[in-house]
């Protein structure tokens, strides 16, 4: 696995010939991954699920919780655990856009401007406490996280593939951090929360960490290239017309019941995160569990409730209670 300092870019697009994986091998994957990545994270294996279900459903995702309960580690070995490129971004106040994204160089040599990548250009991106930085400066994330390209100074240039930002987010300190504008919350297909660890979980990670920190030896599991077939699988998972009612009625609710609900784009991604948690299962084609599960993750974070004393986790939870399940 490579490092923060890596300079190289792996493109993971399945090579010519190679077939998506099948629904069994994308359940090993996903199996492997979740087992890898437990060896650093403790007590945390429902959240390491949501991530690799994301990233199979090539969606990124943003963690928010207090500081020091393990956001940025859990990225770090997600990413660990597939050998592609990975760049992290620590997320300040001074950050630029360009410091992001990267800039034109002029060369003196051959009198021409060479352009330098940012870190936004690699396989896995880490944006760590991304509300520390302006607005301005976060939106330099949404090209890549819409469309999965770059444009500086007028030029347009495709990021590697497959492609996933895994942010952290600051819980606390609000009079130190950023609102992050809704038009990139709404482009992180999932918002999870770590919470603190139970009595005998924590006295596990402190037995862990006694000594070389497990991160140190932990070795990737998959490639770039296998999670790239994984996702083709994924994407041919079966939707049936009753799923995608059901979808539609969810997200209906939202709007009906929320001062902002659910965009199309976020009834999209709960659909791409019902096939992926198939595939997870082992399954070609998604029931309404899956979509359940998935629900408030991929929704809630979308939504503006309005009403005092509500979230939009509430009002996830009442659609869920109230929309006839097919």
């Amino acid at each position: 696995m490579t490092d923060a300092n890596h300079s190289d870019v792996l493109d993971g697009t399945a090579r010519p010939g190679e077939d998506a994986l099948s629904i069994d091998e994308v359940g090993s994957l996903a199996t492997d991954v979740l087992d890898n990545v437990t060896t650093v994270i403790v007590g945390q294996d429902d959240v390491i699920e949501h991530v690799v279900v994301a990233m199979l459903a090539r969606g990124h995702v943003l963690l928010e919780d207090v500081p020091g309960v393990g956001k940025t580690m859990l990225a770090r070995s997600i990413a660990r655990s597939f050998d592609c490129s990975f760049k992290r971004v620590q997320f300040t106040p001074d950050l630029l856009p360009a410091d992001i994204t990267g800039v034109n160089v002029f060369d003196k040599r051959s009198g021409e401007f060479e352009f330098q990548p940012g870190p936004i250009f690699a396989n896995v991106v880490l944006g760590d406490e991304i509300n520390r930085a302006p607005p301005k400066t976060q939106s330099a994330l949404l090209e890549a996280m819409a469309e999965s390209q770059v444009t500086v100074d007028g030029t347009t240039r495709e990021v590697p593939s497959p492609y996933t930002v895994i942010a952290t987010q600051n819980a606390v300190e609000p009079g130190r951090t950023y609102e992050l504008p809704l038009a990139e919350v709404d482009r992180f297909m999932k918002k999870l929360q770590l919470g603190y660890p139970g009595t005998d979980e924590e006295i596990e990670l402190l037995d862990r960490v006694a000594g070389e920190h497990p991160i140190e030896s932990l070795s990737s599991i998959a490639s770039a290239n296998d999670l790239s077939r994984a996702r083709d699988a994924v994407s041919s998972v079966t939707v049936e017309r009753p799923i995608r009612e059901y979808v539609t009625s969810l997200a209906g609710y939202t709007r009906e019941n929320a001062e902002l609900g659910a965009s199309p784009r976020a009834a999209v991604a709960l659909l791409r995160a019902g096939q992926a948690r198939a595939a997870f299962e082992g399954r070609a084609y998604v029931v309404p569990d899956d979509v359940k599960v998935e629900a408030s993750p991929v929704l809630a974070h979308r939504l503006r409730a309005g009403d005092a004393g509500r979230s939009g986790v509430d009002i996830v939870a009442d659609a869920l209670e109230t929309v006839p399940v097919p």
